[in-house]
């Protein structure tokens, strides 16, 4: 636990504007995936690798709808601007030097997947005096356990994948 939030209000809770913020950024980056992921997925599932990113889109849909509920929103007029250039930063690149398309787009989704969970760790934002039953502290530190459990999934999906030399010169 580290202090990049704070000051911390009377009841122990990070302030409102903190709140939106670190909310935003993470609302935008899960929501960006889940979005990913659901277009990628097909209509029927044709391969065993695919029920991980099936199970990965509801996850990433989960902390979306707990971090809507459990923070303090405020408002911030800085949110549209940061916003558009976190969506800018979250759009599809293909990957170079692998000519089917769609395995390109699926090898980004799952790098994608892992730097927001493997990088971005909210509940080492807070103050060791954060409030334990705040509802947004729980809710980070909860993203950040549901986030160790996504990197398992991102690891069978990447051995399940079974990448070729003919796929990928």
């Amino acid at each position: 636990m580290s202090e990049f939030f704070g000051p911390l209000d009377s009841a122990g809770r990070v302030p409102s504007r903190q709140q939106t913020r670190a909310s935003a950024f993470l609302i935008s980056a899960h929501g960006a995936l889940a979005r990913q992921l659901a277009i990628a997925l097909p209509s029927r599932l044709n391969e065993g690798w695919q029920t991980e990113l099936n199970a990965q889109l509801y996850r990433e849909a989960e902390i979306v709808s707990l971090l809507l509920r459990a923070t303090s929103w405020a408002p911030d007029l800085a949110l549209p601007y940061l916003a558009s250039t976190w969506k800018m930063a979250w759009l599809p690149q293909l990957v170079a030097g692998v000519p089917d398309n769609t395995l390109s787009v699926v090898i980004d989704i799952a790098a994608l997947g892992h730097a927001i969970h493997a990088a971005i760790r909210p509940a080492a934002l807070l103050p060791v005096e954060a409030q334990a039953h705040d509802p947004f502290t729980m809710a980070l530190r909860r993203i950040e356990f549901e986030s160790g459990r996504l990197m398992q999934a991102q690891f069978c999906f990447s051995r399940a994948l079974n990448f070729s030399h003919s796929a990928i010169p």
